[in-house]
């Protein structure tokens, strides 16, 4: 299981770093200690990664799959209600990609806005969306109602949301939903679905609810900024390469990423221990297993985080930089493109989702048609992003606002299982990657260009990325669609 895990996540890092490698020795020199960190970070996140999903697979997962079934079990509305609230908080609270960018945004608004703070909001707002969402299911509400119902109330609160919030909201809903909280999060509405004594409706509503979670985040963002106006005028200067030595910023941050992921895994570990002692009852091996998986999930993670705060995004942040500073726009936009492309090719969960969606129209959509689709997709949307900060007045709602439009239109026009598909899909495509290297690369072009402001234009890659597969995994169901009317009429 290991050794498989291993090559997922060498799949997902490798590409990135090679192509840093060849941009070192042909056009983007990168200083030495910068490219040492680099090494030492791209390694610990192979490394933290590995162990991490392994830990995720043998105590996280079968958490969620207990408690889910347990659920069903109850067969009480109120219990679902609750536990999803409850469990939605814990398994936010502890995503790696969520304290990635709270992280950045605590960086960036010279800690004004806490990370803390923008973790525990966010975590809030996918709580009480999972927590509807599950409702949701086992009332068989139709899943593009229910969407288009709550991206009603985010055009009414990103209305009077400052930019900077929108660009956080719409990042965050990328990032809550990894690797963590993506297979709990289906895990609970497994179960939940299983409520539903229509078998066709419950395959169809076990989708959906990672993109009702992400939704979530985007209202805790927006509300935030209804009670939170801090003066974010000052912002830090990125382009700062003093040295700071190479093993220096790793013993930095090792200390705090390891205080912060013990207390963002404690409630979990905790309602897991009072759960069993109560209702579970799980055996000794079984426990001790799940003991096991929880230690390495957070062993995992404090070697996955050190390893980007400490030496991956700052080369991410330099090549953009340098870039930008050359002012060569055509190269800068290339350079996005091919990013989003290897971003997408090398998420392993991507593979998952393109399996199971091949698998679920019986061979009329081709794994490889939507796998060249999605990553031609997230290219161009890594590419608009950064063309986003190069040209002034742009701004990101004037992506995400029609693209979100033509999402919805085409949820009426879709099977119901391709909309749930496509909107979960969104967190899928938003890995690990697009929280730490593209993030920082586009942080870079903003902080280089007089024009671009780093608090407006900084962010929005994530959203853009999120909002990819929307559209194209719903335009490939218009054809699924298609083609299944035409092969009737022809019977």
């Amino acid at each position: 299981m290991i050794l498989e895990k291993f090559k997922e996540v060498l799949a997902t890092v490798l590409p990135i770093s090679i192509l840093v490698i060849i941009f070192n020795f042909t056009i983007i020199p990168v200083d030495n200690e910068y490219m040492i960190r680099f090494v030492i970070g791209a390694t610990m996140i192979i490394i933290g990664l590995t162990i991490f999903l392994l830990g995720v697979d043998i105590g996280i997962t079968p958490i969620g799959e207990t408690m889910g079934s347990r659920i069903v079990l109850s067969n009480k509305i109120w219990i679902v209600a609750a536990m999803g609230l409850l469990l939605g908080f814990v398994i936010s609270v502890a995503e790696p990609d969520l304290h990635i960018l709270a992280g950045q945004v605590e960086k960036v608004t010279m800690e004004v806005l806490g990370k803390n703070i923008l973790v525990v909001v966010v975590s809030v707002g996918v709580a009480v969306l999972i927590s509807l969402g599950m409702l949701r299911i086992v009332y068989s509400f139709p899943l593009n109602k229910f969407l288009f119902m709550t991206y009603i109330f985010i055009l009414i609160f990103g209305y009077f949301a400052e930019s900077f919030f929108i660009s956080v909201a719409f990042d965050a809903s990328g990032s809550t939903t990894g690797a963590l909280t993506v297979p709990f999060i289906l895990a609970l509405a497994l179960g939940a679905s299983s409520m539903n004594k229509d078998s066709e409706s419950a395959e169809v509503d076990s989708f959906g609810l990672v993109g009702i979670a992400s939704a979530g985040a985007i209202l805790g963002v927006l509300i935030l900024n209804m009670f939170v106006k801090p003066n974010l005028d000052a912002t830090p200067d990125l382009s700062s390469t003093g040295k700071i030595g190479i093993i220096g910023p790793f013993l930095k941050e090792f200390p705090v990423v390891a205080f912060e992921i013990l207390i963002a895994l404690l409630p979990i570990t905790i309602i897991y221990i009072i759960a069993n002692k109560t209702a579970f009852r799980q055996s000794k091996r079984t426990t001790q297993r799940i003991y096991f998986g929880i230690f390495l999930t957070f062993l995992g993670l404090v070697l996955f985080l050190v390893g980007v705060n400490a030496g991956f995004m700052d080369v991410g942040r330099y090549i953009g930089l340098y870039l930008g500073e050359r002012g060569n726009k055509v190269l800068i936009v290339f350079v996005a493109f091919l990013l989003g492309i290897l971003t997408i090719l090398a998420e392993p969960a991507v593979h998952v989702l393109t399996n199971q969606i091949e698998d679920v129209t019986s061979g009329y959509v081709k794994k490889s048609t939507v796998l060249m689709t999605l990553s031609i997709g997230v290219g161009i949307a890594v590419a608009l992003s950064v063309v986003k900060i190069m040209v002034p007045g742009m701004e990101l709602w004037h992506f995400l606002l029609p693209g979100y439009i033509i999402g919805f239109i085409l949820s009426y026009r879709v099977p119901s299982l391709f909309v749930g598909i496509a909107f979960d899909s969104g967190g899928v495509a938003s890995g690990p990657m697009t929280a730490t290297f593209i993030l920082a690369y586009a942080q870079g072009i903003a902080s280089s260009f007089e024009s671009a402001d780093l608090l407006l234009d900084g962010f929005g890659t994530i959203a853009m990325v999120a909002m990819t597969p929307v559209i194209a995994l719903q335009l490939l169901g218009v054809v699924y669609n298609r083609t299944a009317v035409k092969e009737d009429s022809d019977v």
